[in-house]
């Protein structure tokens, strides 16, 4: 009877470290590995100095680690409740940023929290991942057909895009958007559905295309005619277009980038560090960066498949895309596929509201991982 007891006692130190177990540890291996392809190329991009970009940037990892396995013991019931006050917050953060938001580079982007800069845009993506899943994880296939029941989740992703272009960030409302319209087709949208929703689609574009700013009317032109403008407007896009051709199959050295290191690229610590990777370490270290993205990518895939409830599916489902928009987004950019829109590689770029980001919806992904065999009761499985 007493070893029984403490048996009981030892139970919840017992489900931590069987918690622990459960972490996909290739996986966080993967997100160290990506991370430290960002610490050589920011110690590059500095002259061969740890500061001012690798050395925090390593500070901001450690952090975002542990930030991480916190985040993926937690249980699947507990995030859900949690999803509503994270959405409402992001945007209330939002909200703040354009009445009181730092101005950077011709937008309000940025609160100053603490001495900190925190960009609510980044945080609002894995706040609607998770509400959008929790919304979703309580309907069943009939209500789905049901369009009234798609008009609350609909609102959910107006708002924060509508939000994010106030400030104005083209580029991320665009991401959140894709991040909406995937988890909407995953939950199971009819297809006369869809077809109703791209039909106004090119009237929209037109309509937001009138609404936009000079500068982001500017990035399109530039976008199509970078030559019209070498020194001005095209300068960005023409320098990495140079150091991505430079590169060559081997690349040409590390820190013997000539466009990175006498700083004719620029942005190359943030929006265009791929093109530092490119230029020095080639066709193939570049290829060999990209096949890490690919394989975290899948590996987030993978973990929405295996996870047995909807939520978890959802939730991985979500954030596997928000990494993968991420990632088309700034490598599209950087080889002059799409305008310029300043999105970072994650986990690469410098920057510590993106990476603190990135490794919170990390944390949420191994959760699903985590507490892949649970089955939520069937009154957290249908609307109320």
């Amino acid at each position: 009877m007493r070893f029984h007891k403490r048996l009981l006692r030892a139970e919840p130190s017992f489900r931590l470290m069987a918690k622990l177990w459960r972490i996909s540890w290739l996986y966080v291996l993967l997100i160290c590995a990506l991370a430290g392809v960002g610490y050589v190329t920011l110690y590059s991009a500095a002259g061969g100095v740890p500061y001012p970009f690798a050395a925090p940037q390593a500070a901001r990892f450690a952090v975002g680690l542990v930030l991480m396995v916190t985040i993926a013991m937690l249980p699947p019931h507990l995030l859900m409740r949690a999803s509503w006050g994270m959405y409402a917050l992001s945007l209330v953060l939002l909200v703040a940023v354009l009445h009181m938001g730092h101005v950077g580079k011709g937008a309000e982007r940025w609160l100053m929290i603490g001495g900190l800069q925190v960009q609510p845009s980044e945080f609002a993506k894995i706040a609607l991942v998770a509400v959008l899943a929790t919304w979703f994880s309580r309907m069943d296939y009939a209500r789905m057909g049901n369009p009234l029941w798609l008009i609350p989740p609909a609102f959910m992703v107006l708002v924060p895009v509508g939000l994010v272009l106030k400030e104005p960030n083209l580029g991320t409302a665009v991401i959140i958007g894709g991040i909406g319209a995937s988890l909407f087709f995953t939950a199971g949208m009819r297809l006369w559905q869809i077809i109703l929703l791209i039909l106004p689609l090119p009237s929209l574009v037109q309509f937001a295309y009138g609404h936009l700013h000079d500068y982001q009317k500017a990035r399109i032109t530039t976008f199509l005619h970078p030559e019209n403008d070498p020194l001005g407007a095209g300068y960005n896009i023409i320098q990495s277009k140079i150091a991505l051709g430079s590169g060559g199959m081997w690349g040409q050295g590390y820190l013997h980038g000539s466009q990175g290191q006498l700083n004719f690229l620029p942005e190359k610590q943030t929006d265009f560090i791929f093109t530092m990777i490119a230029e020095e370490w080639g066709f193939i270290g570049a290829s060999a960066v990209i096949a890490l993205l690919v394989l975290l990518i899948m590996g987030g895939m993978i973990m929405a498949i295996r996870c047995r409830n909807r939520f978890g599916r959802l939730i991985a489902l979500g954030i596997s895309m928000n990494f993968f928009f991420y990632c088309l987004v700034n490598l599209s950019m950087v080889m002059g596929a799409i305008p310029v829109g300043g999105v970072p590689l994650p986990l690469v770029s410098y920057g510590g509201s993106a990476m603190l980001n990135v490794m919170l919806g990390f944390g949420l992904l191994l959760s699903t991982w985590v507490h892949r065999d649970t089955r939520l009761d069937e009154s957290n499985s249908r609307m109320a």
